[in-house]
């Protein structure tokens, strides 16, 4: 005979699992690390910098 299971510990049990599963599977998705979100932020930087410096006026309705 076998022995008597909780179900409720098993069905938690088993939400644990797949939560874990989908935040895997979003890490792997959507996750980039610090250093790539740095990297992105000084292009953007500079980007923007370059662009301002190329202006002929600082308010173009004048």
């Amino acid at each position: 005979m076998t022995t008597p299971i909780n179900l409720n510990k098993a069905r938690k049990a088993k939400a644990r699992v797949e939560k874990a599963q989908k935040a895997k599977e979003n890490r792997a998705k959507f996750g980039r690390s610090k250093a790539e979100k740095d990297l992105d932020a000084a292009r953007a930087e500079k980007l923007a910098r370059l662009t301002d410096a190329h202006k002929l006026k600082e308010n173009p309705e004048d």
